[in-house]
């Protein structure tokens, strides 16, 4: 059995610190506190969390020269937590390697569904054969290749082939195919639909053009053309 992962609070409002720390502890993770930004970069060098949910306005040293440094020598998952919503705040947190960003005020349980979405999607995973012969997906790494040659695919062209490889078969409206790709409640056109699917096989044509492995059905969507496995 696995041990729990660790996660590092940082973050100097003791009332939410302990909070947090209730929370996570209850979901069975373990946890570290600190209160101030002096120290956080060391501490993370010298034995590295699992994850990380850093305060962004911090004594001593702000949150972004923390993830700044951190990002020097480890990957590991930051979860930027503020009270600082403007939009180049939040830019400028991911472009320095954040995984997340959580807004105060915010609820406790969504910060672990957060953070277990997060540790969750880190698991190695091996490399999912896909029903189609040859078709290879890794979900981790949002790559496909086909007859051993890797697709180059937007992550809305991986998300559309994963979906025609889950239900091989089904046809697919574009409303349907819509749902799947943007799940942001956007608004998109047929036409940004038909544009995906029309990319997506164009890939999938440079490898093995005699294959039609995406077929239209007249007057309703698309499906995953055999043959299978």
């Amino acid at each position: 059995m696995s041990e729990p992962s660790r996660i590092l609070i940082v973050e100097d409002e003791p009332a939410l610190a302990n909070l947090l720390e209730d929370y996570l502890k209850a979901a069975g993770f373990l946890t570290d506190a600190m209160r101030e930004g002096t120290g956080v970069v060391e501490a993370v060098h010298d034995n590295p969390p699992d994850l990380i949910l850093l305060d962004l306005m911090l004594p001593g040293k702000d949150g972004l020269e923390i993830c700044r440094e951190i990002r020097t020598f480890s990957d590991l998952p930051i979860v930027m937590v503020t009270a600082r919503v403007e939009e180049i705040d939040r830019l400028l947190g991911l472009e320095l390697g954040a995984d997340d960003y959580i807004c105060k005020p915010y609820s406790p349980r969504e910060v672990v569904l957060r953070v277990k979405a997060i540790l969750r999607r880190l698991q190695p995973v091996a490399a999912m054969t896909a029903p189609v012969a040859g078709l290879e997906l890794d979900e981790n790494r949002f790559s496909a290749s086909y007859q051993g040659v890797t697709l180059e695919l937007t992550p809305v062209e991986f998300r559309l082939l994963k979906t025609f490889t889950d239900q091989p078969g089904r046809v697919y409206s574009r409303t349907q195919l819509m749902d799947h790709l943007y799940t942001d409640q956007r608004v998109v056109s047929d036409r940004t639909v038909d544009t995906h699917v029309k990319n997506l096989r164009k890939k999938l044509n440079a490898v093995s053009p005699e294959e039609e492995i995406i077929r239209s059905i007249y007057g309703i969507g698309y499906k995953l053309e055999l043959p299978l496995n």
